[in-house]
Order: C-alpha cells, then sequence, then structure tokens
C-alpha cells in the first residue's frame, strides 16, 4: 500500500495510545483513505524513513512525507478535497487550533497527572530507559514522585472538561451535527487516557462521556477496537 501512517505503539501493539496518532487516523478515516498503519516504539522512531522526524505521527502518502497531526490533517484536507472535509472551511481550521491550544494547555497536562506511570508500565524496557529519563528531564523529578496524588488527579480530571460540556448543549459535535478535525483533537486525548488507563474516568451521565462514546464508534468503531 502507498499510503502509510507511521504510530506509537508501547510493547502491546493491540493498544496504540498516541494523541496525536490518533488525530490523524481518525483524519484518515474521516477522508474515507486507505492506509497501513506501521506502529512503533519511541526508540525506534528515528530509524524509519532515513530519520526524518523523531516523532510521530507521520504520513507516507506515495513521495510525500508529512509530519505532525495538524500538519497532517492541512494536507489531507488540500490533497483530497472532494472527500468529506475536515475543517469545513477556514474558519474550521481558526476553530481547530483553538481546540488544539485547549487540549494540549489543559486536557494533555490533566491526563499525564493521572497516567504518566501506566504510560511507562505500557513501555517495553529500552523505550522506558528513554521516556523515564525525557520525562524527568522536563518534570525535574523521578517520575513516581511528579504527580503523588493519582486519586486527586482523578477527581479534578470532570472539570477540564466544561468547555466541551458547555458547548454540547447546544450541538452534538464540536464540529457541529457532525464531528470536525476540532473533535478529534479532544477524542485523541481522552483516547489517550482511555489506551493508557482503561477509563476516561468520567460519570456515567456526563455529557462529555456520551460525546466520547459518539466519537468512539465512529468509522465502524475504530476507536473502540482498542482498548
Amino acid at each position: 500500500m502507498s499510503r502509510i501512517l507511521y504510530s506509537l505503539t508501547g510493547e502491546d501493539e493491540s493498544r496504540p495510545f498516541s494523541p496525536h496518532c490518533w488525530k490523524a487516523v481518525m483524519a484518515l478515516h474521516h477522508k474515507g483513505l486507505e492506509f497501513e498503519e506501521k506502529l512503533l516504539p519511541f526508540t525506534e522512531i528515528p530509524t524509519v524513513e532515513g530519520g526524518v522526524t523523531k516523532i510521530v505521527p507521520l504520513l507516507r502518502d506515495e513521495d510525500t512525507l508529512v509530519s505532525d497531526s495538524f500538519q497532517i490533517a492541512l494536507y489531507l484536507e488540500e490533497t483530497y478535497p472532494f472527500a468529506p472535509s475536515l475543517f469545513g472551511g477556514e474558519g474550521g481550521k481558526a476553530m481547530a487550533r483553538f481546540v488544539e491550544g485547549y487540549s494540549q494547555t489543559t486536557i494533555h497536562p490533566a491526563v499525564t497527572a493521572i497516567a504518566l506511570m501506566d504510560i511507562h508500565n505500557m513501555l517495553d524496557p529500552v523505550d522506558q530507559v528513554y521516556f523515564r529519563k525525557s520525562r524527568e528531564a522536563l518534570l525535574g523529578k523521578p517520575l513516581e514522585e511528579a504527580f503523588p496524588d493519582r486519586d486527586a488527579s482523578i477527581a479534578a480530571f470532570t472539570d477540564k472538561l466544561r468547555p466541551l460540556r458547555h458547548m454540547l448543549r447546544s450541538q452534538p459535535f464540536i464540529g457541529g451535527a457532525s464531528p470536525l478535525f476540532a473533535d478529534y483533537i479532544v477524542f485523541g486525548a481522552l483516547q489517550w487516557l482511555r489506551v493508557a488507563t482503561g477509563s476516561v474516568h468520567l460519570p456515567a451521565d456526563d455529557p462529555a462521556l456520551d460525546w466520547f462514546e459518539r466519537c468512539l464508534d465512529l468509522f465502524h468503531g475504530v476507536g473502540r477496537s482498542v482498548g
């Protein structure tokens, strides 16, 4: 197959967990494009495609290489304009940038506080060494000491989704009546949490959970097939 998406995995390849890779997976399905997903551990990413990137997702589409989930979405939108739109116009691109900022500055830190050790434990021994060294350099302390009160982090998580919950009073998806790339940005963050820990840690009656369940069911349940 000429279209390949390089994605991140831990020791168990049946549980890809990267939020950014999930954005790209959902974007490709949204466009109705066939692709092969090649799963890589952290330490093997620099060995593919001539070492063009140290991070994934990385998309090869024929002779074109595109890295970064948002850049992949923009590329797909431009290259396949007759497939369903990921943005619904320039305003949708701008909205998605805002949602990306919200997700990465609010949701991602909250997920990290809950799932840091779960993610570490998903990795093979070589990747555990890499993960520990790189994350401890960022956090300035041992992984085990970075977020000592996991229960408190879980209790605080529901509040991080207040903007999503507020929006769901008016429409079923961030994109409106149907999902757009902005939905896949937030979905990727919650899927990261779900795959790493086994739960998104939201109350059963939470509208944000209902939205996430709808996203899991998209594209014949591609998100639900991993857990």
